[in-house]
């Protein structure tokens, strides 16, 4: 049987109020001697004494635990920054709870109130965007919630996402300036903001340097059943504008599927095409060593979703007006080959 709080204290001789406060680490605030907060964690070590999480949360309100929504676990992108922000809400006290919309609006919805009824104290999500009806009945509770990669223009709300816009332009501009004047730009999921401000900086990049927008150079891969889409799209490139030479790429698994294609075809990609992709995996340096690359900040987004999301969590009750709005747009890296 698992000790208790009040097995320590009788064994000590004291009350249990007073074990309850060393435990806590109360000790000093509640005037408690030294010696006897030392008695009381070595008897706690030696009866292997856990503290009883549930009742804790239920005494102070919170359980210190922050849920993570991402559209896919086994995307790079995604998992590299669920790592960034478990070792940060780690760093501030609380544990984190995972789980995986697989892009699905109904799942997504599930999940924000699977995680609402475990008691999450504040949820960290990158949304599908195809359904806000559960993320605004917590708006309307002041559940502090925050998205990141993603987010809603049109509800107020935290978010923290990269320059998209600029960043694009600035990767479909030095393609131009290595002399590409056909790039097609692949892209997906037309309705989210952040994939249409992709598109939007490669338009205006064509736009500056004097090229005609062409629509049969826009690639827009459907996201259900991507690979297969991917092949139609790059097919239908390919015979209408067979002199393409240059590939814009908004994500890197749609990089990773058009290089499985072009070997697949015996197409030299690496000679034939200047490349650019937003945000890379490590096989790129293997595929196409020379694909100029927007690196995301993974470690600022960690770093920023978990800081906004608990500073909320931590403030609610304690201060008046409106907490938790912050738009952060944060620039990637830009790794340009000459």
């Amino acid at each position: 049987m698992r000790a208790s709080l009040k097995d320590i204290a009788e064994t000590l001789n004291l009350s249990k109020t007073t074990v309850s406060w060393v435990l806590t680490g109360k000790g000093d605030a509640k005037n408690i001697s030294k010696s006897t907060q030392e008695l009381v964690r070595k008897c706690a070590e030696e009866m292997n004494y856990q503290p009883n999480l549930i009742a804790r949360s239920l005494n102070i309100g919170k359980t210190k635990t922050v849920g993570l929504i991402l559209p896919s676990i086994s995307d790079f992108f995604y998992s590299s920054v669920a790592r960034e922000v478990e070792e940060n809400a780690s760093k501030r006290g609380y544990s984190l709870m995972i789980a995986s919309s697989e892009s699905d609006a109904d799942k997504e919805e599930s999940m924000l109130r699977m995680f609402r009824s475990k008691g999450v104290d504040g949820i960290i999500l990158a949304p599908t965007k195809q359904s806000k009806t559960e993320i605004q009945h917590l708006l309307k509770e002041r559940f502090p919630l925050i998205t990141f990669d993603r987010y809603f223009p049109e509800l107020e709300m935290s978010y923290v996402i990269i320059d998209n816009k600029e960043s694009s332009f600035k990767l479909v501009g030095h393609l131009i300036r290595k002399g590409c004047k056909k790039i097609a730009i692949i892209t997906t999921n037309p309705h989210l903001a952040t994939m249409n401000a992709r598109v939007e900086g490669y338009k205006a990049a064509l736009e500056k340097a004097g090229i005609k927008v062409n629509p049969q150079l826009i690639g827009n891969v459907s996201y259900d059943n991507y690979e297969k889409n991917l092949v139609k799209v790059l097919d239908t490139i390919f015979e209408k504008v067979p002199e393409v030479d240059g590939f814009f790429f908004t994500t890197h698994i749609l990089a990773l599927e058009a290089f499985l294609y072009f070997n697949k075809k015996g197409i030299n990609f690496n000679k034939d095409f200047e490349l650019a992709c937003i945000h890379s995996v490590s096989t790129f340096e293997i595929m196409a060593p020379n694909i100029n690359v927007a690196e995301m900040p993974v470690g600022d987004i960690g770093k920023n979703v978990v800081n906004i999301l608990l500073d909320d969590i931590e403030s609610k009750g304690k201060t008046k007006g409106v907490k938790g709005k912050y738009s952060i747009v944060l620039p990637c890296t830009l790794f340009l080959n000459q």
